[in-house]
């Protein structure tokens, strides 16, 4: 399978929400929410766009608490941390602070990104402390959740209210496979394949990309001629991928 990265719908729609965000009118609404069930690649388009503009990204923990989580954000700002909790923040305060003013110079966006944020949505201490780096240095943060964090922060109106922006995240379209098998999958596929293939994988980018990978395998060891596309027919009988509620492994039918 190809390394590349697939500008989806879902993809388009953070970068337009991302736009909202940085021309937000008031400075401490710079906190955004990227919502959705797990497998829809919002962990996949979220590590690319920090890796790409030089940003943070954390992966919360269930047990974290605000100091290991500050430990774990200087880490990644590449500082050791103090002991007291006033020192970590007061170092935080000022590398993020430098790192935003690099930014700016750059014409680009500095972020922290807070992955399956949903561990953390109902923690006092860890909200509070990043509503507060927020509101201190005007800092874009966006929390990524896995289908609860919108509902959770309910119970913190004041973190609510510096949200300017929820995104989504649905299940892929049909033109959205196209443009996955397309810029990933080395074997050329045929339209009734990759309708089935959108049909079993119920539009969730890990189910696809594991159907791309079953369909590579066949296609290596079964090349065509004048890289003709693989149809339902050339993959009859063969494992596609794996049912994600029950295990039971989908195969490509033999009568269609």
């Amino acid at each position: 399978m190809k390394s590349k990265f697939v500008e989806t719908s879902n993809v388009k729609t953070f970068h337009k929400a991302l736009q909202v965000v940085n021309r937000r009118g008031a400075g401490e609404a710079s906190l955004m929410v990227v919502d959705g069930k797990p497998g829809l690649g919002k962990t996949t388009t979220l590590q690319h766009w920090t890796a790409k503009n030089q940003c943070l990204y954390l992966r919360a923990k269930k047990q974290w608490r605000a100091s290991w989580m500050m430990n774990e954000l200087l880490e990644e700002l590449r500082m050791s941390p103090p002991h007291r909790f006033e020192d970590k923040y007061k170092m935080a305060l000022g590398a993020i602070g430098q790192r935003i003013d690099r930014a700016t110079i750059d014409q680009q966006t500095f972020a922290i990104v807070i992955d399956e944020a949903d561990f953390i949505s109902r923690n006092v201490e860890c909200m509070e402390t990043m509503r507060d780096l927020s509101d201190s240095l005007e800092v874009v943060i966006i929390f990524v959740g896995m289908g609860r964090i919108r509902h959770n922060l309910a119970k913190f109106p004041q973190v609510m209210s510096r949200v300017s922006q929820y995104v989504e995240f649905n299940v892929a379209t049909k033109a959205d496979i196209r443009a996955l098998v397309d810029g990933l999958s080395e074997i050329p596929v045929a339209d009734d394949l990759l309708e089935f293939v959108h049909k079993t994988s119920k539009g969730f980018n890990r189910e696809i990309k594991e159907a791309i990978a079953s369909i590579e395998r066949f296609g290596f060891r079964n090349a065509k001629p004048d890289d003709q596309p693989f149809t339902m027919a050339d993959m009859a009988g063969q494992f596609l991928m794996n049912d994600r509620q029950t295990g039971v492994e989908i195969k490509v039918p033999e009568v269609v």
